[in-house]
């Protein structure tokens, strides 16, 4: 139980259905579709299209989203992607030529055709119960009406309004400047393509008036993309991939995504007792950041599309986690293992619902970097994501950029599992940081017994590079005990990355949990 001398935030208690996500707006819309009989499907796209409005800096139609879905009264986990791919005629070789070593993150080059409404329209007619209209509906009207901008989004804008262009500053921006909190913030013209997909589906969206307004932005930055690059988007459907910690398993989206790191983080981490350290000390911040760089090592350079990938079960295997913890130093730090050429950000949004009949949905969408590739479409507006900056570029790389090819991707959904059951859909914003954060987050519960909002509310660190950023939570001697180990410690200009997620009782009890780090809630019934 939390102290309620000081700030802080309830669990949220609810029985029939249940959201959690960054924005509140876009939390009760979706609730809303529950009492009016959607399921959880329903739901989810509901409010993961309408944050496309409350965060546009984060997500939106033209970028990517994944899915873990556990159906009602299933023991199946399906994993969902609705991750793009690039273009027929992109090159890296031709990049190279031009001198660049890295997919340049405001290019065209940078954009590979948006896979999430193909994905929206894919699963709601697949597990949705009241049909994609309605879906929409709550956006549709948002956009119309506007949305005023929430304290964390005005923080953001601020930071991010210098990465978009041309016709991004026109629908983005307010007389050239980032709007501020309590600004009214529209989309019509995103409302229009939403209506037109409630009523044609997918092609509405991949073909005619709306795929040209993108692809003419395209064109005249330079794009290599054609009408048959969007017209072949295309969602696949996938089982997920699971690692077991103490007896619960956390379940990944595979490969694209980097699921398979958080599992390898967790397995190296299962080599210490974790659970006989302070949980917000600095030994435990130690080992998590020393494991954190042979983790994403190993991801830099084995993981890429599912197609182009073979070493995934060396990435799982006991063994691999076995040696590469032989490699940590209880008691200095080593210098990053990681080099890694691929752009990687931490911008997107997480939504998760649990309806009455237990079918959970575990979201996450997004655009890359802030505001994406900061370019947009004239007409309506849509802002195209730079997920081929997670290309790779060096010859013979496994991610190295090639037509029709989906990059790495660092957002993921997760899901816990305890004896056979799903027990707690769950998700991380912060771009790289997602597969530390996935792993910390199962370590606080499974360690220290953490509530999920208590687990959500505690201090992170993170080793990025060479810089090991420490949250503020931390207290000052840890941060000086870490820098003595021979970290570079940073308290970072913003929080590390966001949270949600549901815990489903036995009793039927769900308690949902939100990241105070953002603006989100959960909010049930």
């Amino acid at each position: 139980m939390r102290d309620f001398h000081t700030p802080g935030r309830s669990a949220v208690l609810a029985c029939n259905g249940m959201c959690a996500t960054s924005h509140p707006v876009a939390a009760q819309a979706a609730v809303s579709i529950l009492q009016q009989g959607g399921n959880a499907m329903d739901a989810a796209i509901a409010g993961a299209v309408l944050l496309g409005l409350a965060e546009p800096q984060m997500t939106g139609i033209g970028g990517d989203c994944f899915a873990l879905i556990s159906p009602a009264g299933g023991d199946d986990v399906i994993a969902v992607n609705g991750s793009g791919r690039a273009p027929a005629a992109s090159s890296a070789a031709a990049l190279r030529d031009k001198g660049h070593e890295t997919v340049q993150v405001n290019a065209a080059d940078a954009v590979t055709v948006p896979g999430a409404m193909d994905g929206f329209c894919t699963m709601s007619e697949r597990w949705g119960k009241l049909g994609l209209a309605d879906s929409l509906a709550p956006a549709i009207r948002y956009m119309e009406e506007g949305l005023p901008v929430a304290p964390r989004v005005a923080f953001d804008w601020a930071r991010d309004q210098d990465r978009l262009q041309g016709d991004g500053i026109r629908h983005y921006l307010k007389n050239g400047k980032a709007l501020d909190q309590g600004d009214l913030f529209r989309l019509p013209g995103q409302a229009e393509v939403l209506r037109r997909v409630a009523a044609k589906g997918r092609d509405a969206f991949y073909t005619g008036e709306v795929a040209e307004d993108m692809l003419a932005a395209l064109k005249a930055m330079g794009g290599v993309h054609t009408a048959e690059d969007f017209a072949a988007a295309t969602t696949t459907l996938h089982d997920p991939i699971s690692g077991s910690y103490k007896g619960r398993d956390l379940l990944e989206h595979p490969p694209n995504g980097q699921g398979a790191t958080a599992i390898l983080l967790l397995n190296i981490l299962a080599q210490f007792d974790i659970a006989a350290m302070d949980p917000f000390g600095t030994e435990r911040a130690h080992i998590e950041a020393e494991a954190t760089k042979l983790a994403y090592d190993t991801r830099n350079r084995f993981l890429c599309d599912p197609d182009h990938m073979d070493r995934l079960d060396h990435m799982l295997s006991r063994e691999t986690a076995e040696r590469l913890a032989g490699l940590i130093d209880p008691k200095r730090a080593n210098r990053s293992v990681t080099q890694i050429a691929e752009a990687v950000h931490k911008d997107t949004i997480y939504i998760t619902v649990v309806d009455r009949d237990r079918m959970a949905v575990s979201l996450i969408y997004s655009i890359f970097h802030g505001f994406g590739s900061g370019i947009a479409s004239e007409k309506f507006g849509i802002l195209l994501q730079n997920r081929g900056a997670g290309f790779s570029l060096s010859e013979g790389h496994p991610n190295e950029m090639a037509p029709g090819k989906r990059p790495m991707h660092t957002i993921i959904p997760a899901m816990l599992r305890e004896s056979g059951r799903v027990t707690m859909p769950f998700g991380v914003m912060g771009g790289q940081y997602q597969s530390c954060g996935h792993a910390r987050m199962v370590t606080n519960r499974v360690d220290f017994g953490l509530s999920p909002q208590d687990a959500l509310d505690a201090p992170r660190s993170f080793a990025e590079g060479n810089v090991l950023r420490v949250e503020r939570g931390y207290a000052e001697s840890v941060r000086r005990d870490l820098a003595e180990m021979g970290h570079d410690v940073e308290v970072p200009d913003a929080p590390i990355g966001g949270a949600q997620a549901i815990l489903i009782h036995e009793n039927g009890v769900l308690e949902g949990a939100s990241d105070p780090r953002k603006d989100g809630c959960a909010i049930g019934y």
